[in-house]
């Protein structure tokens, strides 16, 4: 039987594969975050997971006000939310530092806070920002283990920062450090190998607050680290976890101790019996994430199901129900990845208490917005 939480009562009008979210449910994982961290105001979700400007203003109603993103696109979405205060955690290259610019400008009740990891990066980000208003509060991004971006937290990350206070334009207002490198399943390893990124952020923190130099804020972590963080009093700094706001059955199967409910899910409908013991249905790569290499969904039912071939449109299951589900029949499931698998879907169903209430749009799943 499936959970009646994600019931749904009338499926025949919902297309399919399409994304379902369930906003009670989003709200909980909000809340549960905010018991987490102590208070709203310890709290800056990444909004690459959801991109969508309700799930913004429904965090802001609980006193969420800042939040963190990955692209122009998604900062405006928030931005155009109501969204008080924006992270920009990727390195602006491009056309990007002047389109920064344009926000900074046209969005004048959000403030927007730029990373950098190079002098090169800070230099033109100085050198786009003049005649803004105000400086541009910059964060310097700690490369502590995840080996994608960033700077390590020694000599050269002291000089970059002194090299922002002494820049026009930009303000330093951090440090940037994420982890998400940690994929320990027990949450006592996880701790350790948490602490470890997080203790060389906070020497670098004190090493520059020695100098003279302010380091109001320390943004941590993502969210299998972030009930490690959460655990810590650590004055001025912020936990910036994403995926639990809609969680996935990747985190919930790997991360026992992570207290958030799946509140999306996948509409699937079965077009085809191939042979005795399959079925085919219409969740493809195009629909659902196609990382992890192994099952990308879990199905609510039938029970049995694996996954034996997945391709663009289709998704052959192999169960033993097989020959008494009816071509046609939906079925729902978790996907194991949500943050790319929302980036593949336009519009999504809102559904509450089992019945259609509207359509959210995944407007940040585009590269452009209006700027």
């Amino acid at each position: 039987m499936i959970d009646a939480q994600y019931m749904v009562r009338d499926s025949s009008e919902l297309l399919s594969p399409s994304l379902l979210i369930y906003p009670r449910l989003v709200r909980h994982n909000l809340e549960t975050m905010i018991a987490m961290a102590h208070g709203p105001q310890r709290l800056r979700p990444h909004v690459k997971t959801h991109k969508m400007a309700e799930i913004v203003r429904l965090a802001e109603s609980l006193g969420i006000r800042k939040h963190k993103c990955a692209t122009i696109a998604e900062a405006e979405m928030v931005a155009a939310a109501g969204g008080a205060d924006v992270l920009l955690s990727y390195p602006l290259v491009g056309p990007n530092v002047k389109r920064f610019i344009k926000l900074v400008r046209a969005y004048r009740h959000t403030v927007f806070r730029a990373t950098v990891d190079h002098p090169d990066s800070a230099r033109a980000l100085s050198g786009a920002a003049v005649g803004v208003e105000q400086p541009i509060p910059v964060l310097l991004d700690l490369e502590i283990g995840m080996g994608r971006t960033g700077i390590a937290p020694g000599d050269g990350a002291a000089d970059l920062y002194a090299l922002v206070d002494r820049l026009p334009n930009l303000l330093p207002d951090g440090l940037h450090a994420y982890d998400g490198q940690i994929h320990d399943h027990d949450l006592a390893t996880r701790r350790q190998t948490a602490q470890t990124g997080l203790a060389s952020a906070l020497a670098l923190r004190e090493r520059l607050l020695k100098l003279g130099l302010a380091v109001p804020r320390l943004v941590v972590g993502g969210t299998p680290s972030f009930p490690v963080h959460s655990e810590l009093d650590l004055p001025g700094v912020e936990f910036s976890p994403g995926t639990s706001v809609l969680a996935d059955h990747g985190y919930g199967s790997k991360y026992p101790d992570l207290p958030f409910t799946p509140a999306a899910l996948l509409l699937t409908r079965v077009v085809s019996h191939p042979a005795q013991g399959r079925l085919c249905l219409d969740l493809g790569h195009k629909a659902v994430a196609a990382d992890p290499a192994g099952p990308r969904v879990r199905l609510l039912e039938p029970e049995d199901a694996r996954p034996v071939l997945h391709s663009e449109e289709h998704l052959v299951i192999e169960t033993a129900e097989a020959e008494s589900i009816a071509i046609g029949t939906p079925l729902l499931g978790i996907p194991t990845h949500i943050c790319p698998t929302i980036a593949l879907h336009r519009r999504v169903y809102v559904i509450e208490d089992g019945e259609l209430t509207g359509q959210w749009e995944v407007s940040a799943r585009d590269r452009v917005l209006g700027i």
